[in-house]
């Protein structure tokens, strides 16, 4: 088994890791927010009402946020299958990112360059941070 020698990268793993944490922890908070306030938000874009339930977008909030945190705190740890899952992630958001282009164009397009960054950082040089371990 060779040993993979250790660069600058791993520094932006961990960048994905920070992400990932920072990014639960908010939608954590956005979630028990939703749940604890009102039951219906209500939007109306170019003629149309949109209805949202408010409490279930709240616990869709908190599951998401749980499970970043916990792949966050697994990447720290070397985990493979975290490495993984922060990929998937990463792909999501840059996706969901596509699709407020037309409302929040520059903070899409930093969010998608960040995505690809981890995305990355994280298939290249993830293996460098299980071996620093």
């Amino acid at each position: 088994m060779s040993t993979v020698k250790s660069t600058g990268w791993t520094g932006w793993i961990v960048f994905a890791g920070v992400i990932l944490m920072v990014s639960g922890i908010f939608s954590v908070i956005q979630g028990l927010v939703a749940v604890i306030g009102p039951n219906a938000y209500y939007v109306v874009a170019e003629g149309s009402l949109w209805l949202l339930d408010v409490a279930g977008w709240g616990w869709w909030n908190i599951v998401i946020g749980l499970l970043l945190v916990l792949t966050a705190l697994a990447l720290f740890a070397g985990q493979t299958w975290a490495r993984v899952v922060a990929i998937i992630l990463a792909i999501l958001s840059a996706v969901g990112q596509l699709l407020l282009v037309p409302a929040q164009p520059l903070w899409s397009l930093i969010v998608i360059a960040i995505d690809v960054l981890v995305i990355f950082a994280l298939i290249v040089h993830g293996r460098e941070m299980r071996d620093v371990e």
